[in-house]
């Protein structure tokens, strides 16, 4: 299977920054795309169908599942996510790069369909700037965000099964060191090979 973009799985615990790193990142590289997940969920206010998510009912959702459409899914919370085989597999076979925000369960389904994918795992630079931060959106009970550390640590012990580990302190290096994954990435030979075959052909003549 020729595929000349690169998959790139990005999993990081809440609060570490991942959605606006990626945002950013998005915003200022060409020929690359986030993933939209298929979910079971209803849709939350100002969330758009096809933007955000993809919103299908249960029997939609277990009709592509049991269909092996889903690259990988999961249940959370009492609702199904999962992401789009065929799409993400399009997209690489044009040579678009691919963003999966996932967490480490669902990048290990990945890893077993395609292992050429890149791992990166982004980190706090403390547990308390990480509680800081949680603690900033004002939203969560004193339970809940003992929770979600909890959460965020078991998160974190899966870090070795990812390529590259970028510790988000300060938001532009760390935008920065993200960037340089993706370009070097793009640079491969096997790529580069294939993006510039009729190049490489005239300069061998």
């Amino acid at each position: 299977m020729d595929l000349l973009g690169t998959l790139f799985v990005i999993s990081a615990p809440s609060g570490a920054g991942k959605t606006s790193l990626v945002r950013a990142l998005v915003a200022g590289l060409d020929n690359v795309q986030v993933s939209v997940s298929h979910t079971t969920r209803a849709p939350r206010p100002g969330e758009r169908d096809g933007i955000d998510y993809h919103f299908v009912d249960a029997e939609k959702f277990r009709a592509l599942l049991e269909s092996s459409l889903f690259l990988e899914h999961a249940h959370v919370f009492g609702r199904d996510y999962g992401t789009s085989r065929p799409w993400v597999l399009e997209k690489l076979r044009e040579g678009i790069d691919v963003i999966l925000e996932i967490d480490w369960q669902g990048a290990r389904q990945v890893r077993q369909a395609l292992p050429d994918c890149v791992g990166i795992f982004i980190l706090p630079p403390s547990r308390e700037t990480l509680e800081s931060r949680l603690r900033s959106r004002a939203q969560d009970s004193e339970e809940v965000i003992a929770r979600r550390m909890d959460t965020a640590r078991q998160e974190m012990e899966h870090y070795a099964e990812y390529d590259y580990l970028i510790v988000n302190d300060d938001f532009a290096t760390a935008l920065g060191e993200l960037s340089c994954i993706m370009r070097a990435r793009r640079l491969r030979r096997q790529a580069q090979a294939q993006r510039l075959a009729e190049l490489l052909i005239s300069l061998l003549a």
